[in-house]
């Protein structure tokens, strides 16, 4: 197979239509949620080691992404009780990197997330935060989720709006 990352990274899709099927924190529903969280940390990891990166493979990694954490959010955010401040900061979170997708597509960089420091740690601490919710209390958890989260949103729009190259 010529991009073996690809695949890796198209696995995120089906796991995605897979997560609206399951019941949320089952355990089929962690098994999936793990399989595509783990497609997510090999895809770049494979493309580098194989020398296969590419313009496509970047682009669907973006849109894996976003199929991904949308379904993830569908099925987490309706059974979280979350105050309505807290709804509102995601909700302002969401559409700033929908900005940003947007901003760069209008500049011509298509329509991807920067693969920044922040962006991978905020990525890790959204993976992490639904396998932790047994053991810590969500409210103080999703404010540092969300400060992060923030603080990536804002990094990326900066640097796409610069024309900051990573």
């Amino acid at each position: 197979m010529k991009h073996p990352a690809n695949l890796i990274t198209a696995v995120r899709i089906p796991a995605a239509v897979l997560l609206l099927l399951t019941p949320v924190f089952s355990v089929p529903f962690y098994g999936v949620y793990l399989c595509g969280g783990l497609s997510d940390m090999l895809d770049g990891l494979v493309a580098r080691k194989t020398h296969s990166e590419s313009a496509f493979g970047a682009r669907l990694d973006s849109v894996a992404d976003l199929c991904f954490t949308a379904a993830c959010l569908a099925k987490l955010l309706p059974v979280l009780a979350l105050p309505l401040w807290l709804w509102c900061w995601i909700g302002v979170i969401a559409v700033v990197r929908i900005g940003n997708l947007l901003a760069g597509a209008l500049r011509g960089n298509g329509m991807e997330m920067l693969h920044t420091n922040a962006n991978r740690l905020s990525g890790l601490l959204l993976f992490l935060l639904p396998l932790c919710l047994p053991w810590i209390p969500v409210l103080p958890a999703a404010v540092w989720a969300c400060l992060i989260c923030s603080f990536a949103a804002l990094q990326e729009g900066f640097m796409i709006l610069r024309h900051t190259k990573i």
